[in-house]
């Protein structure tokens, strides 16, 4: 059983944003022709990633866990986590456009851009002896500062949101993934700081993916229009 553990975990993630997004409230479905492509383009490039750093060992994948198929040293199962939690994550976005009618306002939004995006680049220098930390940290605070400066998303109050929704079951989700383990890490490329077992850089990798999505999805909506 411990074999599909992986992937049962992505079905349970999944099945609830599938089934209601055909409901009439959110009718989410029409939303697909925009994100069906902005998942395919982060999908791409995130699962580059985590090739390079599985072969690099930054972290591995624990067998039992698995169904035993990969591809690129990958379980099938890391391909469909990179579709089903951008699934998962931009249903609860559009969720909260239709229940939540206040965006944060502009101020604290910006605040928040140049404050984590300064942060983040700060942690990164703090840690350039360490990929996984490095690499995470520098990208998100690049791209925080540029949505702040150069792309100016109106959407970015209602990202805050979004995210902060998204942590309750990103923190249940990890939490089995490293926890069971269903992913080790190696801690000498990490900073070992964790949120009971998830190392904390997860969080900030998350939220870069789930932040490159929305940029995309909401790019593509905005030209739509």
């Amino acid at each position: 059983m411990t074999h599909y553990l992986y992937f049962l975990l992505l079905a349970f993630t999944l099945s609830y944003p599938l089934l209601k997004s055909f409901e009439d409230k959110i009718r989410f479905y029409t939303k697909f022709r925009y994100l069906f492509p902005a998942i395919i383009i982060s999908a791409g490039c995130f699962i580059c990633w985590d090739i390079w750093f599985t072969s690099i060992s930054i972290w591995e994948f624990n067998p039992d866990t698995v169904v035993g198929l990969f591809i690129f040293g990958l379980p099938v199962e890391e391909w469909l986590f990179f579709f089903i939690t951008p699934f998962s994550c931009v249903f609860i976005h559009e969720v909260m456009l239709y229940f939540v009618k206040k965006d944060l306002p502009s101020k604290v939004t910006s605040f928040l851009n140049v404050s984590l995006g300064l942060i983040c680049l700060l942690t990164a220098v703090f840690n350039y002896q360490k990929i996984y930390p490095f690499v995470v940290f520098i990208l998100l605070g690049l791209f925080l500062l540029i949505h702040q400066f150069i792309i100016k998303g109106n959407y970015m109050g209602r990202f805050y949101i979004t995210w902060a929704v998204c942590m309750i079951p990103f923190l249940i989700f990890d939490g089995v993934i490293t926890g069971w383990p269903i992913v080790i890490y190696n801690n000498l490329e990490n900073t070992n700081v964790r949120i009971y077992c998830i190392p904390v850089e997860d969080l900030f990798y998350g939220m870069l993916q789930i932040l490159q999505v929305i940029t995309i999805y909401e790019y593509l909506k905005q030209k739509r229009t």
